[in-house]
């Protein structure tokens, strides 16, 4: 196990150093004409775009110019030409939330997906189970920012049972007011998961409950209870294991754009939204930076959990 771990870090080491370098092409060097000139945004002057280059080192080598990039962002150097601010400081400002509606949207779509996946395995073919599966396609198919206007509206501004929007910072407002706060962003991202989550666990139960290491288990004479638990569960766990790291590091890398600015909780991927309508490119070369090295190490995490899950794994 620890050899399959050391290589599975030195391999997303690589897959990082890649990472940083086409993102530096994407943004510098691919779409061609001047970097500073499209940095210094609009209404730029010939000065501010002549400080640009020397200060970014656009004139000088392809090499210089990649590495005065990853200084200034992995330094907090970074500032935005749009409003001056320090870049690293507003997404440092923005992380908290976005981890808040990440972690607790990514947990109630994980825990919803796998109890209904595994209640509709068990009851496979009967009106509940195509009942879930109806409600399912509904929740997959809805737009977040129109399922977030409507629950925002109607529990929040009409009701006042939530919220109309906005963050509370926990350690001000408390731990309740925070929660009531976050509890309409949670259930309106899980909603989208939800779906694909306990139709691949469904799909994936049904295809393990009559394999031979299972019928092995019951002739054993183990009960029900924990031969679905930890021989066929376990097993059918690995491909929403997948999905929860890929999915999860998608939504902490600017993902839930639309959710948080519907609820307006000023993350991430709401600054990541207002830098491009700015045409601000230093916060959207760091936030896009940032959001793939997320998915990079979330994808090295899930494999680590594969090989607890399935030690059969470990070898490969």
């Amino acid at each position: 196990m620890g050899r399959f771990v050391i290589r599975r870090l030195a391999g997303m080491v690589v897959v990082l150093f890649a990472v940083s370098v086409l993102t530096f092409l994407i943004f510098n060097v691919i779409p061609n004409g001047d970097p500073a000139d499209r940095m210094a945004g609009r209404n730029s002057t010939p000065v501010q775009i002549a400080a640009i280059e020397r200060e970014w080192g656009f004139d000088r080598s392809i090499f210089v110019q990649y590495a005065t990039t990853m200084e200034k962002t992995f330094t907090g150097d970074l500032i935005s030409y749009a409003n001056q601010t320090n870049v690293v400081d507003e997404i440092k400002r923005g992380i908290p939330r976005t981890l808040a509606l990440a972690i607790g949207a990514a947990l109630l779509w994980l825990a919803l997906g796998v109890a209904l996946g595994l209640y509709t395995a068990l009851r496979a073919g009967r009106w509940s189970d195509r009942l879930v599966t109806v409600l399912a396609l509904i929740g997959v198919s809805m737009p977040v920012f129109w399922l977030g206007a409507l629950a925002s509206h109607y529990l929040g501004f009409e009701a006042g049972v939530f919220p109309n929007g906005g963050y509370a910072e926990i350690g001000e407002a408390g731990p309740w007011e925070w929660v009531k706060h976050m509890i309409l962003p949670w259930c309106v991202l899980a909603t989208l998961f939800v779906g694909v989550y306990s139709r691949v666990l469904r799909a994936n139960v049904l295809d393990t409950i009559d394999d031979d290491h299972v019928r092995t288990a019951r002739a054993k004479g183990l009960t029900e209870r924990r031969v679905m638990t930890h021989h066929v569960l376990r097993t059918s766990m690995i491909p929403v294991v997948t999905l929860w790291g890929l999915d999860f590091g998608a939504v902490l890398g600017g993902g839930a754009i639309l959710t948080e600015t519907v609820f307006d909780l000023q993350g991430v991927g709401q600054y990541f939204a207002e830098s491009i309508g700015q045409l601000d490119v230093p916060p959207v070369l760091a936030v896009t930076l940032f959001g793939a090295f997320f998915i990079v190490v979330l994808n090295a995490i899930v494999d680590i959990l594969y090989a607890a899950l399935d030690p059969r794994i470990r070898l490969s």
